[in-house]
């Protein structure tokens, strides 16, 4: 079954502590379906916020970005894999090694249910002129996203946090079922913040990108209910859950 529009858009829930969380999500109605949990969150709250967001319903992705040996990587993962989260990511650039350890983690823990796990290509806040400047490297971006995402995929991860922008060359040179999921998105007229390669809504959904991760735009908002719905409507397109 498909998930529906509700559930392709994970909202980020960058808050300092969970009271905040609680806050925001109260105003939201229960209208969101899917949450993003990053580093700033789980550090502070852990395992405890995970389980009770998930008993609520909430689809979750834990956004912990992991990039540490391949060992490491694997047993962190077979912990991970316990947790009640839909995606988990990881670095692309740790490494086949790393990349295999970590599906290797995720098989070898036994549970019913198996989250995504994703690779993460280049941050969206970088783009070519951060990469000359952080790591003298003179690759093309759209190679260096190629060479990521076929990394990832030959490793048997399930899909990469990318661009948007990227998203569909990405499908073409993997596979169509690859799973293209995308933050840096910007309603038009908001600002692009630190994102350097942003994309609308309706931007990505022609682009094919599965899934949105959508922040700021949402939670800094002056009514972040209204605010999502006008992201989730452009997203949509006009189109229906099939």
């Amino acid at each position: 079954m498909q998930p529906s529009w509700q559930e392709r858009i994970y909202v980020a829930c960058d808050f300092p502590t969970q009271h905040e969380l609680w806050g925001f999500l109260d105003r939201m109605e229960g209208e969101v379906k899917g949450l993003k949990i990053g580093m700033q969150l789980f550090y502070r709250e852990g395992l405890p916020l995970v389980e009770k967001l998930a008993t609520q319903g909430y689809k979750l992705f834990l956004d912990l970005k992991l990039f540490d040996i391949p060992n490491t990587v694997r047993l962190t993962m077979k912990n991970m894999a316990q947790y009640p989260i839909e995606m988990v990511n990881v670095h692309a650039m740790g490494g086949r090694a790393m990349l295999e350890a970590a599906r290797e983690g995720l098989e070898a823990a036994h549970g019913s249910h198996k989250p995504y796990l994703l690779g993460v290509t280049l941050l969206t806040s970088m783009d070519q002129e951060s990469m000359r400047q952080n790591w003298l490297h003179a690759l093309p971006l759209p190679k260096m996203i190629q060479h990521l995402s076929q990394l990832v995929w030959q490793s048997g991860l399930d899909g990469v946090v990318c661009s948007p922008w990227e998203a569909k060359e990405i499908k073409s040179y993997c596979s169509p079922n690859f799973l293209t999921v995308t933050p840096g998105i910007r309603p038009a007229g908001i600002s692009q913040d630190d994102q350097k390669r942003s994309a609308t809504p309706n931007e990505a959904r022609q682009l094919g990108a599965d899934y949105l991760v959508v922040g700021r735009p949402i939670t800094m908002a002056t009514d972040p209910l209204a605010a999502y719905h006008t992201i989730l409507e452009q997203f949509k397109g006009g189109q229906e859950d099939e």
